[in-house]
């Protein structure tokens, strides 16, 4: 089963998106990076899914988990 993910990506008219994995539409606009991350992880951690956080260039600058860890560390 294909994990659920959540992405936070630069809006090419400004602004920063999030975006289901897949979805062409965004789920909120946001005018900085900070918002979105705050609303994603909030959107994250209630659909258990892994949030994903791109740069402006596309690149992924960072992710969270909040989902099943298929390999949760040992404690």
């Amino acid at each position: 089963m294909p994990r659920k993910t959540h992405h936070v990506v630069p809006n090419p008219k400004g602004g920063w998106d999030i975006k289901k994995g897949g979805a062409e539409r965004s789920s909120g606009h946001f005018e900085t990076k900070q918002e979105a991350i705050k609303r994603a992880r909030e959107i994250s951690k209630n659909q258990g899914s892994e949030l994903v956080i791109h740069n402006r260039n596309g690149q992924i600058s960072g992710a969270d988990s909040h989902g099943n860890d298929p390999y949760p560390p040992k404690g």
